[in-house]
């Protein structure tokens, strides 16, 4: 795909606290999964949820970042989880998202002969567009056919194996989709070391660049 943009001015946008929970600052603020934020920031214009589990839905790393008009994007196994009182847009998968200044695309996320993301829930990942420079942000899933056509400048991929893709499948489908900037993520918690990250770093196509966080 075209490089629209290069790979410095992408990774200044981009801040990532552990496993998969992003940063992404680019006029707006959006965080996807925030998890393990301490510190009262209060700075979100957007929460991107990718499903109901707790290093993906934490709600005290919530209220340390929402604000008034906050919104929180999620499908609904997580809507449901969320005190009232949030603004909220509830989505489904496979759908197309136009609001404000963003565009999104809601993209299956799910496991394959594992039972941890089952794929009736819907668990969705993100394809979004921002200032035109696209990310992917996947959620827990696993190397499935419906995320090796898509499209991205910035790809955030876990590979901690277990209950996600492993760093060998996330390699290929980095290489495959062959954006600008790909990052590991989901690992050092639960499953997953530097090692692993490291791995996939050094197995990515050679036009890749690559930023590991923790």
């Amino acid at each position: 795909m075209i490089k629209i943009k290069n790979s410095r001015e992408i990774l200044n946008k981009i801040d990532i606290n552990c496993q998969s929970s992003i940063r992404i600052s680019d006029n707006i603020i959006i965080y996807f999964d925030p998890y393990n934020i301490e510190n009262r920031k209060n700075d979100a214009d957007y929460i991107f949820i990718t499903h109901p589990h707790w290093d993906h839905l934490d709600i005290k790393s919530i209220k340390n970042i929402i604000k008034k008009d906050t919104i929180i994007v999620a499908p609904t196994s997580v809507i449901k989880n969320l005190d009232h009182s949030f603004n909220t847009l509830e989505i489904k998968t496979n759908k197309n998202y136009h609001f404000h200044n963003l565009a999104f695309k809601t993209i299956p996320s799910y496991n394959i002969k594992k039972e941890y993301h089952p794929k009736e829930r819907n668990d969705t990942g993100y394809l979004i567009t921002l200032n035109h420079i696209t990310y992917y942000i996947p959620g827990d899933t696993d190397l499935i056919d419906e995320i090796k056509n898509i499209k991205a400048d910035c790809i955030f991929l876990p590979i901690g194996g277990t209950y996600t893709m492993d760093k060998q499948d996330a390699v290929a489908i980095a290489n495959i989709i062959n954006p600008s900037v790909a990052i590991p993520i989901h690992y050092g918690l639960a499953v997953g070391t530097k090692i692993d990250a490291l791995y996939f770093k050094e197995h990515l196509n050679k036009e890749i660049t690559c930023k590991i966080y923790f």
